[in-house]
């Protein structure tokens, strides 16, 4: 579902979309749910869900078949994979790296700190 954020709406269906990429709910060449399925679902306007589309379009993530609809394209999951990769490491590991480092930690610290907390 769309959250209360401060995100645009389109931006938030364009993660949704992906977030089912992602997840596997959508495998490569499966038809994501229509335009109007999507703002019925939502109750919002069809031209804000097609501009969330177009943005997973735009990045190659989606592409159209011609009075068919929206597809999942071939290496659509990896390459979102990859990016939310990239963004993990820049939001989380290279900020915690650099803490640990401002603190005279190891990676062998970080790494015992991190299966302690993961064992939780």
């Amino acid at each position: 579902m769309l959250d209360d954020s401060s995100r645009p709406i389109f931006q938030q269906i364009a993660q949704q979309i992906a977030d089912g990429i992602v997840a596997g709910a959508y495998p490569e060449g499966a038809q994501v749910p229509s335009t109007n399925e999507l703002a019925a679902l939502h109750r919002i306007n069809p031209a804000t869900v097609g501009k969330g589309i177009n943005l997973l379009v735009e990045s190659g993530v989606l592409h159209k078949r011609r009075g068919l609809g929206m597809f999942v394209s071939d290496g659509a999951r990896d390459r979102l994979v990859a990016e939310r990769t990239e963004g993990f490491a820049s939001a989380f590991v290279r900020p915690l790296l650099s803490e640990a480092r401002s603190l005279g930690l190891s990676l062998d610290d970080v790494h015992s700190l991190l299966d302690q907390e993961g064992s939780k």
